[in-house]
């Protein structure tokens, strides 16, 4: 390892790499369509994030959880009555997640065509494993990265045994990604460089306070801004 400030960058990959959260926002807006009959489409969203929360600890993160979610709902607010049509819709809509192509956002590929090679770079993402491998592969930014981390949450423990594992310790890394929550606040928790690219479509329960009085705590309006960051640093 080289005396530079930082010499492993993690990078979350959904909302933060690629588009993810409009898509569930796509879906949600078919799924309130299905239960017009039954409810208003406001609630409908309600239950269905009362639902999401109840089943994270069983299904984890991921279009698979959603869509279990998806299909608890629809039984709950149709008191079990939901039509065979509608199940077999909400699981035609899963599956058209799972297999959407992959939209890279502005600058993500520049970014860590810059970093490559300088810096260990580790992308760092929660969720399914076979639908971030897929969409890893069809990003077609796989190889820039040295390792990949698919977790199934990020916490400070999380970051401690991957900066651990692939640095010197958090000390001398940073984390990059669009979640407060996930992505930053966990990681300077642990001493690492906290790294906020906001996306507008960030999920609700990503939702946290801002860390600004941490010293470690940035805050960039698109990737494009990490280069020129990172070598900021010394």
């Amino acid at each position: 390892m080289s005396n530079r400030p930082v010499s492993v960058i993690g990078f979350d990959a959904d909302d933060t790499l690629w588009q993810n959260e409009q898509y569930y926002k796509l879906t949600e807006s078919h799924f309130r369509g299905l239960l017009s009959e039954f409810a208003e489409g406001d609630h409908v969203s309600e239950r269905l994030l009362e639902a999401e929360k109840r089943n994270l600890a069983h299904y984890g993160f991921g279009i698979k959880g959603f869509t279990l979610s998806m299909i608890e709902t629809a039984l709950e607010i149709t008191e079990g009555r939901a039509p065979s049509s509608v199940i077999s819709e909400i699981l035609a809509i899963g599956r058209d997640l799972l297999s959407h192509p992959v939209e890279c956002l502005p600058h993500a590929r520049d970014a860590l065509e810059a970093l490559a090679g300088r810096y260990f770079l580790v992308l760092i993402t929660k969720g399914d494993l076979f639908d971030q491998e897929r969409k890893l592969a069809q990003s077609g930014l796989g190889d820039y990265f040295d390792a990949v981390e698919i977790v199934s949450d990020k916490t400070a423990t999380t970051y401690r045994r991957i900066f651990g594992k692939h640095g010197e310790g958090p000390e001398r890394s940073m984390m990059i990604g669009n979640s407060l929550k996930s992505d930053i606040v966990p990681a300077i928790a642990t001493g690492a460089w906290g790294i906020f690219v906001p996306h507008e479509l960030t999920w609700v329960l990503e939702h946290v306070e801002k860390p600004e009085k941490a010293p470690r705590f940035r805050e960039i309006p698109d990737l494009g801004h990490v280069p020129d960051l990172v070598s900021g640093l010394g």
